[in-house]
């Protein structure tokens, strides 16, 4: 007599907040690319900031996407202030970039990782750095190269069309170094976007391959220029 039993079974209203817990945290995980990317607001950031204290899983994610988020540093860096960016990436676009790198966790991630930062990075148009990107199986590639009779540079493009626009590989020999260049690809559209830049170093002449991408799609893309930073032209590449 008047013991109370210690087993009580939860009532409604105790797995009714057990679950709007669980929904919670689980909302909290899938934010650990935006937090690590800098894309949540500042409510976000702070209500995840506090997930994160907790949460040692998440706090090992958002250490791997420091490489991606360094990528980004190098990216602002590197734009010109003459250079106007386009409008920032939307909801539905984050979400695939960061959903791509969920689906990749295991094989390939700090590739995946860099990828994503270069995917960022192409969305919200600009000026690239070269950097490790990801070869999806099943794309077709293509590939073209060019010689300028005046400037004697060469140029070998090729592309392989990607979930946020183009995977860009570059060949160049110039001898007319040193000096800095880029490769700019031109839309049918007349729009321009920087693959990737380049010091091409003194007396060179050597080949140099480097990687980048442009938020068009292959088949946007009415040409590639190879031009000095100063915009002096050097080849231009027509793809086929």
């Amino acid at each position: 007599m008047g013991n109370s039993n210690s087993n009580t079974t939860p009532t409604p209203h105790h797995r009714h907040e057990d679950s709007v817990f669980g929904m919670r945290s689980l909302e909290r995980h899938r934010d650990v690319g935006a937090y690590a990317l800098g894309v949540l607001d500042e409510a976000e950031a702070f209500r995840f900031e506090d997930h994160l204290m907790e949460c040692p899983q998440c706090a090992a994610h958002v250490s791997e996407f420091r490489p991606a988020t360094r990528q980004l540093m190098l990216y602002r860096h590197a734009t010109p202030r003459s250079v106007h960016p386009f409008a920032a990436p939307g909801p539905r676009l984050m979400d695939k970039l960061l959903s791509e790198v969920a689906t990749r966790h295991r094989a390939g991630r700090r590739r995946w990782l860099y990828a994503v930062a270069a995917a960022v990075v192409l969305a919200v148009g600009g000026p690239s750095i070269a950097m490790v990107t990801s070869h999806g199986s099943g794309s077709q590639t293509a590939a073209v190269a060019s010689t300028d009779a005046q400037t004697g540079v060469w140029a070998k493009v090729t592309t392989a069309d990607r979930i946020w626009g183009s995977q860009v590989e570059v060949e160049v020999k110039d001898s007319g170094g040193p000096r800095p260049c880029q490769l700019v690809a031109i839309g049918k559209d007349g729009s321009q976007q920087t693959v990737t830049s380049w010091m091409v170093p003194a007396h060179d002449g050597e080949a140099t391959t480097l990687q980048g991408g442009a938020a068009l799609k292959s088949d946007e893309i009415s040409r590639f220029e190879v031009r000095t930073a100063d915009g002096k032209h050097l080849v231009t590449v027509t793809p086929h």
